[in-house]
């Protein structure tokens, strides 16, 4: 029998979520009240609501968010979007192809919503000069992004939580999930090629146009832009040491922010508040909301009592609990965010090899890859999604919940069972 607050979080968090669906209220309103409720209601207590809000991720994006909007003001991603195009001739289809694989690339080596952040404008930038939809660009990014990022230890939140709880290393994870990574990569593009080639036109007048323009001349701060990757340098190398030094993602992201800001503009006051105004708050804010909506449902132990009622289903088989774990971390990662769900699996997985199931391999590899790749469900099913939603937003191009999820639920099932048969096929037999 559930207990009468286990119950009303239940339906506000399920209110919640269909109002953020319907997109009647803004999602970033119905984070911070829905988060409000349970703590009016009692469910969570205001200081265990503040646990919950994961900061490492809040100062990750606010971060890289600052260093990304002082260095667009140099033109780089200009110069980087001419670039691009020139390269591939200013095809529509063939920069979409280019722009994904530098997702895909850039997730692995640093973390999914890092290269959003750097790949967006750039995005933005060439499909504004080509005349083209930039929506079949940004689905294609945000779907590679969730692609590269479940490759390695680095690149999405989950795998480092599982590699830290299972002392797995960076090389691990490339030699079990760099593989089936790319394969689902290009089976992912194949499909998008085919829903949106049609659609990728552009006249042989804007190409010419594009294929004429100087990439050097958009460049228009060059002694910010030298500070700029001097910063972003440094950022990345502690992103990359993040584990030797013993430091969170965010230290380094804001390390990197505090840094340009200082050698950029130190007594600019105009030019910080511009730097900072355009940091994306709105998704700051709905992610600290979505943090407490998720941690009363923890609190209350809906999400532990689901994962359990789940695993006495497989009676302690192997495959059976792979798979279950595989496509459950899946659903619930497309719905809430899969860093206390897989907080809440971690222990009970390691309870399984305490009651004598021998092999685990199988089923974190099912979790790691459910986890990630569940997050290109919906739009709200990983940090990415929601960072690139809102650029949108600002730029006049509204992504929203239903348009994303017909595409994107799809493509996460078919990656799904992707990595069904692989599992099957390499852990299983």
């Amino acid at each position: 029998m559930m207990e009468n607050a286990t119950i009303v979080a239940i339906v506000i968090f399920v209110i919640a979520y269909a109002l953020i669906i319907s997109e009647k209220v803004h999602r970033t309103i119905v984070g911070l009240f829905g988060a409000m409720l349970m703590i009016l209601f009692g469910i969570i207590s205001q200081e265990t609501a503040v646990h919950h809000i994961d900061f490492n991720t809040l100062g990750l994006l606010m971060g890289m968010m600052i260093i990304v909007n002082i260095t667009s003001e140099t033109g780089l991603f200009n110069f980087l979007a001419i670039w691009a195009a020139q390269k591939v001739k200013a095809q529509p289809v063939a920069l979409l192809v280019v722009l994904s694989t530098i997702t895909m690339v850039c997730s692995a080596l640093l973390d999914n919503v890092t290269t959003v952040l750097l790949t967006v404008p750039i995005t933005f930038s060439i499909t504004s000069q080509l005349k083209v939809d930039v929506m079949p660009y940004l689905i294609a990014q945000i779907l590679s992004s969730n692609i590269g990022g479940t490759a390695t230890l680095i690149g999405d939140p989950p795998n480092i939580m599982i590699g830290s709880a299972v002392g797995l290393q960076f090389m691990d994870f490339i030699t079990n999930l760099a593989a089936i990574c790319v394969l689902i990569f290009i089976i992912t593009i194949c499909i998008l090629i085919v829903l949106y080639g049609n659609k990728l036109h552009t006249t042989d007048d804007l190409r010419a146009k594009v294929m004429q323009l100087d990439e050097k001349s958009q460049i228009v701060e060059p002694r910010l832009l030298k500070k700029c990757l001097f910063a972003l340098a440094v950022t990345i190398s502690l992103f990359v040491l993040h584990g030797q030094l013993h430091l969170d993602t965010a230290t380094a992201a804001m390390t990197g922010a505090g840094l340009l800001l200082l050698i950029s503009f130190p007594q600019k006051e105009a030019m910080i508040a511009k730097v900072l105004s355009k940091v994306e708050w709105l998704a700051i804010f709905f992610f600290a909301g979505l943090f407490i909506l998720v941690g009363a449902l923890v609190e209350t132990g809906v999400i532990k009592m689901l994962a359990e009622e789940a695993i006495k289903i497989t009676n302690g088989d192997l495959t059976a609990t792979s798979m279950l774990i595989l496509w459950m971390s899946a659903y619930a990662s497309a719905f809430i965010d899969n860093i206390p769900f897989v907080a809440t699996l971690i222990p009970l997985i390691q309870d399984m090899g305490q009651m004598g199931m021998t092999n685990l391999d199988p089923v974190w590899w099912s979790l790691a890859l459910g986890a990630c790749l569940g997050g290109n469900g919906t739009i709200i099913g990983a940090s990415a999604n929601v960072i690139v939603a809102g650029m949108a937003a600002e730029r006049g191009v509204p992504m929203t919940f239903v348009r994303f999820m017909m595409v994107g639920f799809p493509l996460m099932i078919l990656t799904i069972l992707t990595s069904t048969v692989y599992v099957y096929l390499r852990y299983l037999m």
